[in-house]
């Protein structure tokens, strides 16, 4: 697939449970004209924090439900981080559909293993498997050709390094870091899912 490189980051979708070093990445990102989009309490931390961003029910015209199950699975969000800038298909499909692409995604994942390890219920466990977590960091991470994605607050200095030497873009190098990154986190998380449900099949 052909790097995007060259092209500025637009639009990032800030998402985390854990919102350690946010507001500064946020801010930063926000300086340089990035539009932000959020969600949930990462929406409120950035309006107390009186960063600019849109909350992604406002964006993608469709309400959060189901108790935040449903808040990010839609193709605006979808279509934005994986539409290829290089096919002419994809390009007109997002002119077509009136959907932006995002250019960075950041994303960490509701706290499954905190949960079990703090002795949660069944229910409770089972209400912190995280769904749109994991799709936005694969999505982002197969795209990666266009799209950086972050999964892990200490990587926020490194890539708001880079976009400052690269005039506003994330690096291609980069950018394949960070899917492989993306990709272990999502097998580790995966796989402690795994081993808790078989956990309670034995018990």
């Amino acid at each position: 697939m052909t790097s995007d490189a060259s092209v500025a980051i637009r639009r990032a979708l800030l998402s985390v449970s854990d919102k350690a070093g946010l507001v500064p990445f946020a801010q930063a990102l926000a300086d340089l004209g990035i539009e932000l989009l959020s969600t949930g309490g990462t929406y409120r931390l950035l309006q107390e924090a009186g960063i600019p961003a849109i909350e992604i029910s406002e964006y993608t015209g469709f309400p959060e439900m189901m108790d935040g199950r449903v808040k990010t699975l839609h193709p605006k969000v979808h279509g934005g981080i994986l539409a290829r800038r290089d096919l002419e298909t994809h390009v007109d499909a997002v002119k077509k559909h009136d959907i932006g692409y995002i250019d960075v995604v950041a994303v960490n994942l509701y706290p499954f293993r905190e949960t079990v390890a703090g002795g949660g219920d069944f229910a409770k466990c089972v209400e912190n498997i995280d769904i749109g977590g994991p799709a936005m960091i694969r999505s982002a991470a197969k795209n990666q050709a266009g799209v950086a994605v972050i999964v892990d607050a200490q990587d926020y200095g490194e890539v708001q390094a880079d976009m400052v030497a690269n005039g506003g873009a994330v690096s291609d190098d980069l950018r394949t870091i960070l899917a492989a990154r993306a990709y272990a986190r999502t097998a580790a998380y995966d796989s402690a899912i795994s081993t808790w449900f078989a956990d309670q099949l034995d018990d």
